[in-house]
């Protein structure tokens, strides 16, 4: 599909987590006769099922849906590999008419595919485990050793994420180069014509929508998922998961059941708001607020009120 301005078209459906992006994409995607591409982080990973709010099978078999369930969750994955796929996934889709649609909530894999990144060394493990090790005998030294190497990087990270921080410090001292250069330097945007639809919520609605939903989580399971996951030695990343982490500790005892659902439901909200920071960086996204409305149909019928999208049909 190719608009007046010659641009290939790809339609974004974005958001916070459970704000009701899945339901509404499959009809979406129904409606424009195309394929889903998820922009989940997380949702790539095999058996992470109830924990990533995966589509079900039942609505895998209705719209064919690409970026799930593609790497065992002991390998790794970056927002360069994913770029590197998707960009495969959107070219095939053109050739064959349609217009793709990306789904998701992870603003790096958007920003990859909107504005593009830089290709990072591959990561140094024995170096990383030593950074690490610096930092758990004296909290906050990574920050402050970013801040003498690289300022405007620092200035741009949250001080206690120290994944970032430590991947910031390991640029720096593999290259030689400060991270924040080699982003300007080298970002490499997938050229399309994106329209970019938000959906949006009144805050403490999302809330109890995410706190609803983190019941139906440990009551669909999610205990059992992650004592699985476990057994099939996973990466650090997927560990990081929210909901897995926290299992995690309550299965290592250092916490208690009614503590453990506080503590899942206290983190997805934290994420929800660090989505929103994502996007206010992200231009161009049509917003909608859909406060109040809850079932698919209703939901489609507002992203179809969206004049680029009218036009997609």
């Amino acid at each position: 599909m190719v608009d007046k301005t010659g641009g290939k078209r790809v339609l974004i459906l974005l958001g916070p987590t459970a704000v009701g992006k899945t339901g509404a994409s499959i009809l979406l995607a129904r409606r424009l006769g195309t394929e889903i591409i998820s922009a989940d982080s997380m949702q790539i990973y095999r058996g992470m099922d109830i924990g990533t709010a995966k589509p079900t099978p039942v609505e895998m078999k209705e719209v064919v849906h690409h970026m799930i369930d593609i790497v065992e969750p002991s390998e790794r994955f970056s927002a360069g590999k994913y770029l590197e796929a998707v960009r495969e996934i959107i070219d095939r889709l053109h050739r064959k008419g349609k217009v793709p649609l990306i789904v998701g909530g992870t603003g790096l894999y958007i920003k990859a595919l909107t504005r593009g990144i830089f290709p990072a060394p591959g990561a140094d493990h024995a170096l990383r485990e030593r950074l690490l090790r610096e930092e758990r005998e004296d909290p906050g030294s990574l920050y402050r050793k970013l801040e003498a190497v690289d300022p405007e990087r620092a200035g741009a990270l949250n001080p206690l994420d120290t994944r970032r921080v430590v991947r910031a410090l390991e640029v720096v001292m593999s290259t030689g180069r400060r991270m924040t250069e080699l982003i300007r330097e080298k970002t490499i945007p997938l050229s399309c014509d994106y329209i970019k639809i938000g959906l949006t919520r009144e805050r403490d609605e999302l809330y109890r929508i995410i706190e609803r939903r983190v019941e139906e989580m440990f009551e669909a399971g999610l205990l059992n998922e992650v004592r699985t996951l476990l057994q099939k030695n996973p990466s650090e990343t997927p560990l990081q998961a929210i909901g897995y982490k926290e299992v995690i500790r309550y299965l290592e005892g250092k916490m208690d059941y009614p503590g453990l659902i506080q503590e899942v439901k206290k983190a997805t909200r934290r994420y929800a708001k660090r989505q929103f920071t994502w996007f206010r960086k992200e231009e161009g996204i049509r917003w909608i607020d859909i406060t109040g409305i809850y079932e698919p149909e209703e939901i489609l019928e507002r992203i179809l009120q969206v004049r680029e999208v009218r036009e997609l049909l």
